[in-house]
C-alpha cells in the first residue's frame, strides 16, 4: 500500500510551485485591500483586547475606556510580545511584561520602568483602519489608501428598525477559505444536508464573471425541511431559485428578495478561517406554523435565536464537518486529480487566484524585491520599528 504523502514528508506546493488550478487556489491568500470581519461586536467591550489574525498576520484590536475602537500591530516595540496579551488601561494598550503602553495611533506613549539614562524610545508600530457595522468589527489589512475604493458592502436590511429578522452565526474552520467558498456556491452537495433540506434537486441557469464577482442562479427548492418549511410562507415569496454571488472578498445568496444571507470570511491562515454569516428575513415571509400569520415583530429576534440554535447551527456544522474532511483529503492527495462537475466552482476559483496574483504583483511593485504579500509588509514594518528603537 501506498504511505500518504504527509507521512513521506511530501507537503502541499505553496503558490509560486502550484502546477494546477486546484493547487493554485489553495494556496492563494485574500486581497488584504479589502475590509474583513476581525470579530463580532459583542466579543469586545470596553476595556478589552483581542487578537486577530489575517493571513498569518497578528493584529491586536482593543476598545479603549471611551469605546474607541484601535487595531494595531500585534506586537511591543520593545521584546516583540504580542500586546493582545496584555490590558487595555483607559486610552493605551499595556504590554503584559514591562508596562510599555501603547496608544491606537501605535506610538508608545508611556515606559514605566527606568531608563538607564536613555531617551524614551520613539517607536510607532503599524496600524489598520477599522470600524464597526452590524454587529462586526471590521479591519482594513491592506493598503489604507483604498479603504474608501473597496467599502463594507451596504446591506439596507441590517439598519437598525429595519424590521429584518437577522440571524448571525459564525465557525472557525480547519480548512483553506477557498473550501469554503466553493461549498456555499456550489449547490450539488444536497445530500450532505438531506435530512434537513435546505436546498433540493439544484440546476444550474446561470453563470457569469462580471469584473470581480461570479454571479450563480440555481434552478432549486428552498427551505423545504419538515421545520424549516413550517415558517416560510410560501405565498409571499417564491422559494424555486436562488441567486448568489461570489463578491470578492465576500458571499452572497438572494431568494426571491425576501430571504438573504451574506458570509464574510477572515483567512487567519493556510488552514484556519472564521466565516461570519448573516442570515436575514423580510418580516412578512415568517410565519406562524399551521396559520397564515406572520410572526409578531416583538418576538422575531427570539425566534431567530432558537433557529439558530436548534436549525442554522447544525446544518453548518455538517458543512463545517465536510470542509475540513476535504481538507485533510486535499493534504494527502493533492497531486491526485479530481473530476470537478460543476462550471461554477472554476469560475469561483480563478477569482481567487487573479485576485491573490494582483496583490502579489502590486506587493513585487511596492517591496523592490523584498518579501511579497502581508508577510513581506509585516517584516518590512517590524524591521523598521526596531531600527527607529535602536536608533534612539
Amino acid at each position: 500500500m501506498t504511505q500518504p504523502l504527509l507521512q513521506l514528508g511530501k507537503r502541499p506546493p505553496n503558490f509560486e510551485t502550484a502546477q494546477n488550478r486546484r493547487q493554485k487556489v489553495r494556496a492563494a491568500g485574500m486581497n488584504p485591500d479589502y475590509w474583513y470581519p476581525a470579530v463580532w461586536e459583542a466579543e469586545l467591550p470596553k476595556g478589552k483586547v483581542v487578537e486577530v489574525k489575517f493571513w498569518g498576520e497578528s493584529i491586536a484590536v482593543f476598545r479603549d475606556e471611551n469605546g474607541k475602537l484601535s487595531a494595531i500591530e500585534d506586537r511591543c516595540a520593545h521584546r516583540q510580545l504580542k500586546l493582545s496579551a496584555g490590558k487595555v488601561n483607559g486610552c493605551t494598550l499595556t504590554c503584559m511584561y514591562h508596562g510599555w503602553e501603547f496608544d491606537g495611533d501605535g506610538s508608545c506613549t508611556h515606559v514605566p520602568h527606568d531608563l538607564f539614562g536613555n531617551k524614551a524610545p520613539k517607536v510607532k508600530l503599524k496600524t489598520y483602519p477599522v470600524k464597526a457595522r452590524y454587529g462586526i468589527i471590521w479591519v482594513f489589512p491592506g493598503d489604507p489608501a483604498l479603504v474608501d475604493a473597496h467599502p463594507i458592502p451596504d446591506i439596507p436590511e441590517l439598519a437598525s428598525g429595519s424590521g429584518w429578522g437577522v440571524l448571525p452565526v459564525d465557525f472557525t474552520l480547519a480548512c483553506h477559505h477557498s473550501m469554503i467558498i466553493d461549498n456555499v456556491s456550489d449547490f450539488s452537495h444536497a445530500y450532505l444536508h438531506r435530512k434537513s433540506r435546505p436546498f433540493t434537486d439544484a440546476k444550474l441557469k446561470k453563470l457569469e464573471t462580471v469584473g470581480d464577482a461570479v454571479l450563480v442562479s440555481y434552478e432549486t427548492k428552498v427551505g423545504t425541511g419538515k421545520i424549516s418549511g413550517l415558517f416560510v410562507d410560501r405565498s409571499k415569496a417564491n422559494t424555486n431559485a436562488m441567486d448568489l454571488a461570489y463578491d470578492y472578498p465576500y458571499q452572497r445568496s438572494n431568494t426571491d428578495g425576501k430571504i438573504k444571507h451574506w458570509l464574510f470570511v477572515l483567512p487567519m491562515d493556510e488552514r484556519t478561517t472564521r466565516t461570519f454569516y448573516v442570515f436575514y428575513f423580510s418580516p412578512d415571509t415568517l410565519k406562524v406554523p399551521f396559520l397564515p400569520i406572520t410572526i409578531p415583530q416583538p418576538i422575531l429576534d427570539t425566534v431567530m435565536k432558537v433557529a439558530r440554535a436548534v436549525l442554522v447551527r447544525p446544518l453548518l456544522t455538517e458543512d463545517k464537518v465536510a470542509v475540513e474532511l476535504e481538507q485533510d483529503g486535499y493534504d494527502r492527495h493533492f497531486d491526485k486529480p479530481i473530476a470537478e462537475l460543476n462550471p461554477a466552482v472554476r469560475h469561483f476559483q480563478d477569482l481567487t487566484i487573479r485576485k491573490w496574483e494582483e496583490h502579489l504583483a502590486k506587493s513585487r511593485r511596492l517591496d523592490g524585491g523584498r518579501p511579497s504579500g502581508v508577510e513581506g509588509d509585516r517584516r518590512s514594518e517590524v524591521s523598521h520599528a526596531v531600527a527607529v528603537a535602536d536608533a534612539e
